[in-house]
């Protein structure tokens, strides 16, 4: 089968190549993709990629075999899926307890662009727990995390303050039920219940003030790529026995397949909307991850799987987180 691959080479990330086709384990269901979008994690692994390693976890697609477990869908049903990796290819094989189920009215364009964003932003919510009359600020908000975080948070009844850089992305925020955007977190009128990091470098110590004395400060990334630095003194410039979390998505007791087929009911039912800045086919994924790298595209970056092209062409394809 056809598969984008990595190349180690930084001005063109992937390319296609022939690839053995999956052989599912017993409780994998094989999947033929219609459609994957592209994590900034991704890309990041992109650059430096681990022997052997090929890049995928969020696609949307048909059941071809049914896990041979007996558990999970069967042949013909389509679904959503969250695979370790390999997912930018015409199959891919899937945990039955990483994928759901989805509605007919749903397409995959759109399915794809849920999993690792949504997982990681429902996961926040209960990570915090009740957050009802909560105030909550957000940093690198722009995202797809952020997207997701603020609609859910919002329509819960937390007060959310979302930093966005951007100002189109911002005014979308406010669509979305932020209370307040602001383009820095120094401008960010504290104190905040919970604060929640993703940045790092900088603007982690600055979030760190805005958390309220005995509130919580949730760090789940490091989009910057810079490293923070905490002094225990600064704790007594407000947050004061605040607690600080560390947070991976990935670190859930409850089952992805479980939580996406949560996502899909909120998307299906009105009370999610992911954003897709761009659909595109397969073939475009060189562009898509250079104007991934260079934030030319606002929201998820949608790659639907047409025919590749013949053994040796150069042109490829991507989704964006």
């Amino acid at each position: 089968m056809k598969a984008l691959v990595p190349t180690g080479d930084l001005d063109s990330l992937v390319r296609y190549d022939d690839v053995a086709a999956p052989c599912p384990k017993p409780d994998e269901a094989l999947v033929a993709v219609e459609a994957f979008s592209v994590n900034r994690g991704e890309f990041f692994l992109l650059a430096r990629p681990r022997e052997g390693w090929r890049p995928g976890k969020d696609i949307a697609g048909t059941v071809v075999r049914a896990a041979d477990n007996g558990t999970g869908p069967g042949v013909g049903e389509r679904v959503v899926a969250h695979p370790a990796s390999a997912g930018w290819a015409e199959k891919a094989a899937v945990p039955t307890s990483s994928l759901a189920v989805l509605p007919g009215s749903m397409t995959a364009v759109t399915a794809a662009a849920l999993p690792l964003a949504g997982l990681t932003a429902l996961r926040l919510m209960r990570r915090i727990g009740g957050v009802l009359g909560k105030r909550i600020l957000i940093t690198g908000a722009s995202g797809g995390v952020g997207h997701y975080f603020v609609e859910l948070a919002a329509a819960s009844g937390a007060e959310v303050t979302a930093v966005s850089a951007s100002p189109e992305r911002g005014l979308r925020l406010t669509e979305l039920g932020a209370a307040d955007v602001v383009h820095d977190v120094a401008e960010a009128t504290g104190p905040f219940d919970v604060v929640l990091e993703s940045v790092g470098g900088d603007s982690a110590p600055k979030a760190l003030l805005k958390t309220a004395k005995r509130g919580t400060f949730i760090w789940f990334g490091q989009a910057s790529r810079q490293p923070a630095t905490f002094s225990f003194f600064d704790f007594f410039a407000g947050p004061e026995s605040a607690r600080l979390h560390h947070f991976h998505y990935a670190d859930s007791d409850v089952a992805d397949g479980t939580d996406l087929a949560t996502l899909v009911r909120l998307t299906a039912t009105g009370r999610l909307h992911p954003e897709i800045g761009r659909e595109t086919d397969w073939a475009d994924t060189t562009t898509v991850l250079a104007d991934l790298r260079d934030r030319r595209i606002r929201g998820k970056a949608v790659l639907r799987v047409e025919p590749a092209p013949a053994s040796g062409a150069d042109r490829m394809a991507t989704h964006a987180a």
